[in-house]
């Protein structure tokens, strides 16, 4: 490779100099000949350049030629997605399920001919089980509704919604687009932690998302502000308040928007000043204690005139989540909703560790919540929604057998709104406007026309999860139970959805009843008072030897 690269520059000096050569007899030719010098030229300089500079040892070695390596690099996932990737591949979201949006957003056939490309004998593989009988349902709009009993103003809420992402990480045409597209089908958009920007006032359902940085109801100092929050909350637009404990795509981790990328319409928004980079911590500063947390939600939903008030999380230490279970019963104070975030989840860029390790799938985080809550004797009180790669309505069905109550979708909502899947989020040079706060591109991005698909992205999903109700025999899609759901081992057998996603006992945690799933051991550590574990001795020693390896 050394003796490639050797020759490769002996030759581009040797160029340099034939080239002068050839320029010479060319100028006395023909004064055509200055084009073809001033491209060879070109060439050259960068050549020169090339050769020159310290900052990239391949272009040192292959000066001129080595620029197609970024090149390539910079179309890579292009390249992938539009010649190579096959229908199945996930890229995260494979081809096949963007192309389904797609055609649905544009009330186009979706219909799929020559049978399945899945691989049905494959471990992994999952169906729901029909009905010889099936139903036919009049109705083609369910709704659930959110509200405890503490609750004075109750929400009926779409069965599919829109989920959180911020006015900041996409363009104010596309936050207009999934409003008013909310405002045409019915159905709620969440603002994300970036608060109500004039984007969002296009007539749509909001849930106000009141993340750690408390935007939009903030001090100076960036702690909680009653007063403002209360005065936005009582905002008739805003249906319903959710707490942002934790998030799918990194979930324990903050976050921070520089301050070169704050515009005044995002500081507008978030209440925050120009010029300064924006901080959004790790945790919240509000509360610090179970307990704290359910006084938290009893304020809120006080402040905002009785509107139904929850939290969002992607599951971590299941203890934890436990311990503000515990803290419900014991301050009578529960949310009136629990949004349970898949770690597949997440339209924000995150570090690569958190994107790919840190937190639970919603299969699972979704299960816990549920029998968590069966096994405290709240479930009939708190409503469940998950997040986390639910784009068709099979997505949605195997959620609410797993306990959601209602879906909510991100990046199905990005897809349809133009969103190509070029995973140029954080960069601001989304292609197609949707991700960006780039005026030039975002101006690409038609309100009126991506609303429309928005509208109807939503109509036909839910169309399309109606008919799979009735090909169950249902009379309403949150009927759908683990029974009705197969998956095939990685063995090749297959195994019910009441193995994989079994319902416990209601109230077998408050009566202490013992369990084969670990839960009553986790409920037995947990506390009200606080998140901190019980720690046993080994956990107690191995402390003590980080603490004095620390030291030395």
């Amino acid at each position: 490779m050394g003796q490639v690269g050797g020759l490769q520059r002996y030759t581009f000096f040797a160029g340099i100099v034939a080239l002068l050569v050839v320029s010479l007899i060319g100028l006395i030719w023909s004064p055509w000949f200055w084009i073809g010098v001033a491209v060879f030229g070109a060439l050259t300089a960068l050549g020169v350049y090339d050769v020159t500079q310290s900052g990239h040892a391949i272009l040192r070695n292959y000066p001129v030629l080595g620029h197609m390596r970024f090149v390539f690099e910079g179309i890579r996932p292009e390249i992938r997605q539009y010649l190579l990737e096959g229908d199945q591949e996930e890229e995260p979201f494979s081809r096949e399920d963007r192309s389904i949006v797609y055609q649905r957003a544009k009330n186009a056939e979706a219909a799929r001919p020559f049978g399945t490309k899945k691989l049905v004998y494959e471990g992994g593989y999952e169906w729901m089980t029909h009905s010889i009988v099936p139903t036919r349902l009049e109705q083609k709009t369910f709704r659930v509704r959110i509200g405890g009993p503490d609750c004075v103003q109750p929400y009926d809420a779409s069965l599919y919604n829109i989920s959180a992402m911020s006015f900041g990480s996409l363009s104010g045409n596309a936050i207009a687009a999934l409003n008013k597209g909310a405002a045409m089908g019915g159905f709620a958009h969440d603002t994300g932690e970036g608060s109500v920007s004039k984007y969002h006032r296009q007539g749509g359902d909001l849930i106000w998302e009141i993340g750690s940085g408390y935007f939009g109801c903030r001090t100076p100092e960036g702690a909680f502000d009653p007063d403002k929050f209360a005065d936005q909350a009582s905002d008739p637009q805003i249906k319903m308040i959710e707490i942002k404990l934790s998030q799918g795509a990194k979930p324990g981790h903050g976050g921070m928007l520089p301050a070169a990328k704050i515009t005044e319409e995002i500081a507008e928004a978030r209440g925050i000043p120009m010029g300064q980079d924006c901080v959004s911590p790790a945790g919240h500063s509000a509360f610090s204690t179970p307990r704290d947390l359910c006084d938290f939600i009893g304020q809120l939903r006080a402040l905002s005139g009785g509107k139904p008030v929850g939290f969002k999380l992607c599951i971590g230490h299941r203890r934890e989540f436990m311990c503000i279970v515990k803290a419900m019963l014991e301050t009578g104070i529960a949310p009136d909703f629990i949004v349970v975030d898949g770690k597949e989840g997440g339209t924000g860029a995150a570090p690569l560790e958190f994107a790919n390790h840190v937190g639970m799938p919603l299969s699972e985080g979704l299960t816990f919540v549920h029998n968590t809550l069966r096994g405290a004797g709240l479930r009939d009180r708190v409503r469940i929604g998950a997040a986390g790669k639910l784009i068709h309505a099979f997505d949605i069905a195997r959620a609410f057998a797993q306990g959601a109550d209602w879906a909510n979708s991100a990046r199905g909502f990005m897809f349809a709104v133009g969103c190509i899947q070029a995973q140029a989020c954080h960069t601001n040079e989304c292609p197609t406007g949707v991700a960006t706060q780039d005026p030039l591109r975002q101006r690409a991005l038609d309100v009126g026309d991506k609303a429309q698909r928005v509208a109807n992205f939503h109509r036909n999903t839910m169309e399309a999860l109606v008919e799979m109700a009735e090909a169950a025999g249902l009379d309403d899609p949150r009927a759908f139970l683990p029974h009705h759901f197969m998956k095939r081992e990685a063995d090749g057998t297959m195994a019910t959805g009441e193995q994989a996603w079994p319902y416990l006992p209601i109230g077998f945690l408050r009566d202490g009843k013992e369990d084969r799933q670990g839960y009553l051991e986790r409920w037995n550590r947990a506390s009200a008072e606080t998140f901190a574990p019980p720690e046993p001795d080994g956990r107690t020693a191995k402390k003590r030897d980080v603490q004095r390896l620390g030291a030395t």
